[in-house]
């Protein structure tokens, strides 16, 4: 039995796929609530939990994020680049069949392998045996992070936003709601976060697999019509979809893990390398998660719009459009970059508010190393949208290479500076290996074909402002908002008149075209 979008005939029969447009103003939209709800319950765990058990929480978190894909092997991650593969020739059905049945099996065995070696693992996450309860509970909310995750692969590659916006906003509301009444109603510690977390991803799962089953429903219907010959096989032979899956998620998962590891490092140098009495690590883990604390929205907002573009890329690429694809990922790196840089500013003028009275002074450690956070979680949002120009050359092994110099990087630095400057140690090693690992990724795209220009390595280059204070970036700020709008360095005019022609599309949808300038409108009608 085929499911709705099986035969690109009918794609009157396929969950309509949202434009790339519908889908940044949804994304952003929807982004806006889910972030503000994000933030809101962020800041009570940090107020109402104590510095250690903070800790906890961010390491346990960090490592359900390493793990759910290495349980899967990554194979969800592809469907964003092989999902329009499969059905523009037929054969999604078995495509989705046959990685359904694996991820479910793999999922499995990753969970009760986890909880047998739950002692080991404690040691290898925590520095000692003692929580051994917390990674058998972590066992089993792992099961459900695993399908959550993978609904969320399967919508944005359907390019249907508002099926992924729904689903991540379920899972954001219920993980508030649930972490405030157990920190509240049983105890303010690390299990009861994880709770909440588990929790909340069974809803939003729930709410996907339901959304999957109407889908399902709507293709029954869909096979009793007739349907021509279009010389495709409805049927894939099983050697045949993991001949081309496999390669690419082999590396896709080589890189899911280094960007994990990446990303989480630090802190396990911090736990086992920082030479602090017991109990201290997790602490200063816990001041680190403070100063994290907005950072990490800018690098979830931008993993969020790099993977929302990627079928739409790949859409480019599979139709021979290679030279258009080449030339919006370069826009949509100038403009999502320069977005979140102001975005950075904002953050660091702001800061000493946000840690005196929403943290209420808790996190005097956090606070100091926030710029230099701001800084290289900027640079790893810039490396999270470039490293789509790999997936659609199908060079996924290259985002890997860059990811392990700098993996390598960061723990040699972290040797080295940890035990001298203590937590802005970390931080430094930590901007030091992003600042290469994103020079490396700039460098492969060249070769494959995917040139910077001016303005874009001067987007590369912004957040090192950070560093250098909050007036001296703000500033800064309106220097690059003056070139923006009078100057063409950073943006070229076409770019320009590209970025006029969207917004004024998304005002004509919104009903608010007399809000145009006439020569928008002309171009409207």
């Amino acid at each position: 039995m085929s499911i709705p979008f099986d035969n690109p005939e009918y794609p009157s029969t396929t969950p309509e796929a949202d434009t790339l447009t519908d889908s940044v103003l949804m994304l952003l939209a929807l982004t806006v609530v889910q972030r503000l709800v994000g933030f809101g319950r962020a800041v009570l765990f940090c107020r109402w939990l104590p510095a250690e058990q903070l800790g906890l929480w961010d390491m346990t978190f960090s490592f359900l994020v390493v793990a759910s894909p290495v349980a899967v092997m990554a194979i969800p991650g592809a469907f964003g680049r092989y999902l329009e593969y499969y059905r523009q020739r037929g054969q999604l059905a078995t495509f989705l069949r046959q990685t359904s049945i694996a991820c479910a099996s793999l999922a499995v065995v990753a969970c009760v392998v986890i909880a047998l070696t739950r002692h080991q693992v404690s040691a290898m996450l925590f520095g000692t045996t003692d929580q051994a309860g917390l990674i058998a509970l972590t066992a089993g909310c792992l099961a459900v992070v695993v399908v959550y995750n993978f609904c969320i692969e399967l919508f944005t590659a359907m390019r249907n936003i508002r099926l992924v916006s729904a689903v991540q906003l379920t899972n954001s509301v219920v993980f508030a709601v649930l972490g405030v009444g157990l920190l509240l109603c049983w105890q303010p510690s690390a299990e009861s976060v994880l709770l909440s977390y588990g929790g909340s991803c069974v809803t939003a799962a729930a709410v996907g697999v339901w959304c999957l089953v109407r889908l399902r429903r709507r293709s029954r219907t869909a096979s009793r019509q007739p349907r021509p010959s279009d010389g495709h096989s409805p049927h894939l032979a099983h050697p045949t979809v993991w001949r081309k899956v496999l390669p690419f998620a082999s590396w896709l998962l080589l890189a899911c893990v280094l960007t994990n590891l990446f990303e989480v490092v630090d802190r396990y140098m911090i736990i086992h390398f920082s030479g602090s009495s017991a109990g201290r690590p997790l602490d200063l883990v816990g001041n680190y998660h403070a100063s994290r604390l907005v950072p990490m929205l800018l690098v979830s907002l931008a993993t969020m719009l790099a993977t929302m573009i990627t079928p739409h890329l790949s859409h480019d690429w599979e139709s021979g459009h290679r030279q258009q694809a080449a030339a919006r990922l370069r826009l949509f790196l100038k403009t999502v970059g320069l977005a979140l840089w102001a975005l950075a500013v904002a953050v660091l003028i702001a800061a000493p508010l946000l840690f005196k009275f929403a943290l209420k002074d808790k996190y005097p450690g956090g606070l100091a190393v926030l710029p230099w956070t701001l800084v290289y979680c900027s640079w790893f949002s810039l490396w999270v949208i470039g490293q789509n120009y790999f997936f659609c050359a199908e060079k996924a092994r290259l985002a890997s290479v860059s990811l392990a110099v700098g993996l390598v990087a960061n723990v040699l630095l972290n040797i080295m500076l940890l035990p001298r400057y203590g937590l802005m140690g970390a931080v430094w090693a930590t901007a030091a290996a992003n600042a290469l690992s994103l020079w490396l990724l700039c460098r492969f795209n060249h070769r494959l074909g995917f040139r910077l220009d001016f303005g874009a390595r001067l987007v590369l280059a912004l957040p090192l402002v950070l560093c250098l204070g909050p007036w001296v970036a703000g500033l800064t700020l309106i220097v690059v908002a003056a070139e923006v709008i009078w100057g063409n360095r950073l943006l070229r005019e076409e770019e320009k008149s590209q970025l006029g022609e969207g917004i004024a599309d998304l005002v004509r949808r919104a009903g608010l075209e007399r809000w145009l300038p006439e020569s928008r409108r002309a171009v409207g009608r």
